[in-house]
């Protein structure tokens, strides 16, 4: 990897235009800005594609309706050119330093392969924000770490090695639109790809999945879903076997010094 390394960031985006718009304007008042910005248009009907071009970010299309299928042609894209692929939602709102973090990380530690981080809620009542960095993704972590062994990868907040979607692109189930992409992904990662949970690298997100009991109902259910079409890779007795012998692989990744603004994420 180049000292300064090449950096895409992939948004899939179906009928979401008006959060895509505020995405890419975060995206473009980075302090380090991205090298290339794909988006990648879910068979939207709205104008999603024309804000994309607006903003001048690389425009892909992917009719298989579905966050994997879309999420994992914004990845293939990426890996021509891009040695880190950050992947956002496009409901995200980077604060202005978040590509500049992935960066430093990345090339402070060789080691690093995935980074991830946790959510900042917005649009919903304070209970709901609470509950759903707290509760739905902060329980998502925990809950994750305890059985899989390493952190759960956040898709509206993470980026990893090409070299690490080149390892598992063919083993996730990048065609199933009814399973978590991201926690599908996990499940697919080892402890030796160096995946890593940094609790300042965190992202503003929409409290759209908690905002109804039926719409977090339906990730919920998902959980199950991808569990029960990646088995047995998901089995903590599966996780256990290939388990690797350093102890710091899977840990929380704390950077050193002032590497990291100490306002981020307050």
């Amino acid at each position: 990897m180049p000292l300064v390394p090449r950096i895409a960031v992939v948004i899939p985006c179906r009928d979401d235009a008006g959060y895509l718009d505020a995405c890419l304007v975060a995206l473009a008042a980075q302090s380090h800005p991205a090298d290339r910005v794909i988006v990648v248009d879910n068979a939207s009907t709205d104008a999603s594609a024309d804000v994309a071009r607006r903003h001048g970010a690389d425009l892909v299309a992917e009719s298989a309706v579905g966050i994997w299928p879309a999420a994992a042609r914004g990845y293939d894209e990426a890996t021509a050119d891009a040695d880190i692929i950050a992947r956002l939602d496009a409901d995200s709102r980077p604060h202005p330093d978040w590509i500049a973090r992935l960066v430093r990380a990345f090339v402070a530690d060789p080691s690093l392969g995935v980074l991830t981080g946790g959510a900042e809620f917005y649009g919903g009542t304070p209970l709901q924000n609470y509950l759903g960095e707290r509760w739905y993704i902060g329980g998502g972590h925990y809950w994750i770490k305890k059985w899989l062994g390493i952190p759960l990868v956040f898709g509206s907040n993470f980026a990893m090695r090409t070299s690490v979607w080149e390892r598992v692109r063919d083993q996730v189930d990048r065609g199933n639109a009814r399973i978590h992409d991201d926690l599908d992904l996990t499940i697919r990662l080892r402890a030796t790809d160096g995946v890593r949970y940094d609790p300042q690298l965190r992202m503003p997100v929409s409290a759209r999945p908690v905002q109804t009991l039926s719409g977090l109902s339906r990730r919920i259910a998902k959980v199950a879903t991808t569990f029960a079409v990646s088995w047995p890779e998901g089995a903590a007795w599966r996780r256990r076997e290939g388990a690797t012998t350093d102890a710091s692989a899977g840990a929380e990744w704390i950077p050193e010094g002032d590497d990291w603004t100490p306002e981020y994420g307050r």
